[in-house]
């Protein structure tokens, strides 16, 4: 499972995690009653404590994403009621596209996001220099 954390950014890491579990299983790369890794296995490959990773897998209960079983761990609902627009898949698409072609480059996952934000950096301002 890929999921990247951005330390720096302003948005909280338990979000980002629900957001990327949410899109994981709106575009299909979870599928229903998929199981998810247990929360402190999760939280140590992330560097995150385990409540943020508790809270994100909370609030995606709380949504009707994902089935807490207990011991036998968190898994996707049946039918996720998760809307997926075509935005959003081609979204997916496109960023699935992305981490093929930095795989093959034998780029880094942390190196790959860092030129995808320095692309919407540059695109914010149109007078940043890329030399």
């Amino acid at each position: 499972m890929r999921i990247w954390i951005d330390e720096s950014a302003r948005i909280p890491p338990y979000e980002q995690l629900r957001a990327q579990l949410r899109l994981m299983v709106s575009s299909g790369r979870l599928k229903p009653r998929e199981r998810l890794p247990p929360i402190r296995s999760l939280a140590a490959e992330l560097s995150l404590a385990p409540g943020t990773v508790a809270r994100a897998y909370r609030e995606l209960e709380w949504a009707g994403i994902l089935e807490g079983r207990g011991r036998a761990g968190t898994f996707v609902v049946d039918e996720p009621p998760v809307a997926f627009s075509v935005v959003e898949r081609q979204l997916a698409d496109a960023a699935a596209a992305f981490a093929e072609a930095a795989d093959r480059l034998g780029v880094d996952q942390q190196a790959a996001m860092m030129a995808v934000e320095t692309a919407f950096a540059g695109r914010a301002d149109p007078n940043l220099s890329t030399e």
